[in-house]
């Protein structure tokens, strides 16, 4: 019974999110509403609004650019369709981060 009852507790205990994960969710940063990627097997019903997101490194060699991009992309653009997702705090800036590692890998 001992057993039993730590392993309900771990199963309830949430997971930590993921910069994939939240990158994925339509509630917080919903990247695949504009953007496909193309490199990611599971990344279905990519939007065509955004480019791809592919070869980040090589289009960002400063991974903090990719960050600001992230935080607030009306700053390199005003005209951008782009959430500036740190500036209206759609994610916290430990989204943000995870966010940026994840594409900045793609």
């Amino acid at each position: 019974m001992f057993v039993m009852a730590n392993y309900a507790v771990a199963a309830d205990a949430p997971k930590e999110e993921t910069g994939k994960s939240i990158a994925f969710d339509k509630g917080k940063g919903n990247c695949l509403a504009c953007h496909a990627m193309p490199t990611v097997p599971d990344a279905e019903s990519a939007g065509t609004i955004g480019p791809p997101l592919i070869a980040m490194s090589a289009r960002y060699p400063d991974k903090a650019k990719l960050r600001a991009q992230i935080w607030d992309a009306t700053v390199a653009n005003p005209q951008t369709v782009m959430i500036p997702f740190g500036k209206h705090k759609v994610l916290t800036e430990q989204e943000i981060d995870k966010v940026t590692d994840f594409v900045y890998g793609l």
